[in-house]
């Protein structure tokens, strides 16, 4: 059953009929999408050095989250996707093109390699939604504290620390707690998710349920979030001049609607493969073509992320958004 179930395991090509074409269309969108992100993060803070009247607003932690988002789907694209492509153009496997020194049975270098990158760059945008959910979340409810304490310096501190927190974590599968494995075509590498013995589907299950938790927390950040916005707008007058503060509640219902926006694409992409860790781990099934789909899911949000923001940047999505949080 094993054997039926990861075919691909110790293949040396690529399945026929399989075609480079669409992971070149995706590779080049989430190139092109992350990279005109950062663009209008870069002029954002052009803008912000350069405002008249007095001493320029700094940018917020927000937007610097935000840039370290798309740094980070970016390099997922730069490693993941050449590794595939690669694939492709030599008609070999990850675990051929970067043999294993353990025997042939073993997944590859490469293809551990890929496990790895998958794994991280699945988690570490998680952890980044989640700071920016606390970030949008301290800003309205605790503005004092997040004025005192949640500075730029802060906020570009929180990247790096996501990411050494999840190469830890994520590295577990290449030091035994969990076994990297090769999928079909042979162009993708990642943890086995059905079969095995504790050692194996443990690292699965806590990469899944680690995930859903931080799906969790972000989604009770933004409902809390949500709640401060709408009491806000109740006790702000109806009719006159409205007060001074009314203007960075505007910014911060935008960080709070593309936050909303990014947390519903990331739980959409992400629970296909918590419920197939899941499902392999509590059934032993060894359904490879839906474990393939999930992980396609789960490398797609990489690629939509940048376009949800830069689609929000324009100002008619703006101010539709706008006119509608205000009725």
């Amino acid at each position: 059953m094993e054997a039926e179930g990861y075919r691909c395991r110790s293949s040396r090509h690529i399945e026929s009929g399989q075609s480079a074409v669409p992971s070149s269309v995706l590779f080049s969108a989430g190139l092109l999408g992350n990279v005109l992100a950062l663009l209008l993060l870069g002029q954002h803070r052009r803008r912000s050095r350069s405002s008249p009247g007095g001493r320029p607003p700094r940018v917020s932690a927000f937007y610097v989250l935000v840039t370290a988002l798309a740094v980070t789907d970016l390099l997922g694209k730069c490693l993941i996707s050449p590794m595939v492509l690669a694939a492709y153009a030599y008609n070999r496997s990850l675990s051929q093109l970067g043999p294993s020194v353990r025997g042939e049975e073993q997944p590859g270098v490469l293809c551990r390699l890929f496990a790895f990158l998958m794994a991280f760059f699945g988690l570490a945008p998680t952890l980044l939604l989640l700071a920016m959910a606390l970030e949008c979340w301290l800003s309205l409810g605790h503005p004092y504290f997040y004025r005192r304490h949640l500075t730029r310096r802060l906020g570009a501190a929180l990247g790096p620390a996501a990411a050494g927190l999840c190469a830890l974590f994520c590295a577990l599968p290449l030091l035994g707690f969990g076994e990297p494995m090769q999928y079909c075509p042979g162009t993708w590498c990642f943890i086995r998710m059905a079969g095995g013995g504790a050692g194996q589907l443990g690292f699965p299950v806590l990469y899944a349920s680690l995930m859903g938790l931080l799906v969790l927390a972000i989604v009770a950040c933004n409902v809390s979030s949500m709640r401060q916005l709408y009491g806000m707008a109740r006790r702000q007058p109806r009719r006159g001049t409205p007060p001074a503060p009314a203007a960075p509640r505007m910014e911060e219902l935008d960080h709070l609607v593309l936050l909303a926006l990014m947390t519903v694409l990331f739980t959409v992409c992400s629970l296909p493969l918590i419920i197939r860790a899941y499902m392999g781990a509590f059934a032993a099934d060894f359904n490879e073509n839906a474990d393939l789909s999930a992980l396609r899911f789960l490398s797609v949000n990489s690629i939509v992320d940048p376009w949800v923001f830069i689609i929000f940047r324009t100002s008619v999505f703006r101010s539709f958004v706008r006119r509608v949080c205000r009725r």
